[in-house]
């Protein structure tokens, strides 16, 4: 089974966002050593913690640094986005980083209501027409499309593998009904991943790139030398989880001892229920309870998020989940 990486490029709350930039390169990079096989930036608008609002950009920063991981998004929020700037940015991407660019596309705004209708004032439209102005994107990627009116150049006749990203079983019908590989992002929404994998992989139409199925689930895993080492590392993100519930958007908080009189009863079973597909702790805990998930929910891929404070402290993490998969791949 393969494995990958997701990125947000995490604004740390001691640093500038030109240092999140070289954090998320040195993630990659470290990546790349361990053999992962892709490393994706997710677009967020709108959040003090997060900097990979211009995905593509960001995309190309990191492909241009590296040599050989494959590099895309995780996702492009299509909506957001005019059909012919994605095919025409990301067909530059894969001219200039040929067979390393994937494009994974969602739905959602990946920000507010508010943000979304300055971002495009028909957004809500644009939502409807998702399967709509995926198949535009097909056209515009086709060789066969040499004859129209509007042509995507650069992107015209380029390989990009295009994803379909989601977090319901609404996304299932469309991954399956193209016959596109289906990311489930189980990380911050995990209740519907078993219901959407099954339709995916019963309902899938066979086509001339994609015979079969190809599922990834995306979850967060922090490995450290003890349990109480890496469930103090969490806290990280359980701040930023609950920032969002309490909608008091900051950059990522350092780790503290504890939960404990931080967030009440009810917001603490509102993050938890988000979180439910996290593995968190030592390199023996995670193991087992990351192959129990991977036999309840079959995948063809895994991606891992590391939402944590300290870059050294990640690459840890992103070390002892190699050997994980390196073992469970045995």
């Amino acid at each position: 089974m393969k494995f990958s990486f997701l990125d947000l490029a995490y604004v740390n709350e001691d640093a500038t966002i030109a240092q999140t930039f070289e954090k998320t390169l040195e993630t990659a990079k470290h990546a790349e050593e361990l053999g992962f096989e892709r490393f994706w930036l997710a677009e967020h608008h709108n959040m003090d913690g997060v900097a990979s609002s211009a995905t593509s950009i960001l995309i190309g920063f990191v492909a241009g640094n590296t040599k050989s991981i494959r590099v895309g998004s995780g996702g492009l929020m299509l909506p957001n986005h005019s059909p012919l700037v994605v095919a025409e940015q990301f067909g530059t991407l894969a001219s200039l980083y040929p067979n390393r660019i994937d494009l994974g596309l969602g739905r959602a705004p990946g920000t507010d209501q508010l943000t979304a209708s300055y971002i495009r004032p028909d957004f809500m439209e644009n939502a409807r027409n998702f399967p709509k102005n995926v198949s535009l994107l097909q056209q515009f990627f086709s060789e066969d499309n040499r004859d129209s009116r509007v042509r995507a150049i650069p992107g015209e006749g380029v390989d990009v593998p295009i994803w379909i990203l989601g977090s319901s079983t609404e996304s299932s019908v469309v991954a399956a009904s193209y016959g596109l590989p289906y990311a489930f992002a189980s990380h911050f929404a995990p209740a519907q991943i078993k219901a959407a994998f099954d339709f995916y992989k019963n309902n899938f139409q066979p086509n001339d790139i994609y015979a079969e199925p190809y599922n990834l689930a995306c979850v967060n895993v922090i490995v450290a030398d003890s349990l109480e080492e890496a469930q103090k590392l969490s806290t990280s993100f359980y701040l930023m989880f609950l920032g969002i519930i309490r909608n008091e958007r900051k950059k990522m908080q350092p780790p503290i001892d504890s939960m404990d009189g931080i967030w009440n009863v009810n917001e603490e079973a509102m993050v938890r229920q988000m979180l439910t597909c996290s593995f968190i702790g030592t390199k023996e805990i995670v193991k087992r309870e990351l192959t129990n998930f991977l036999h309840k929910i079959p995948c063809s891929e895994i991606m891992m998020s590391c939402p944590v404070y300290d870059l050294e402290t990640r690459k840890k993490s992103m070390t002892y989940f190699k050997e994980i998969m390196t073992e469970i791949n045995e």
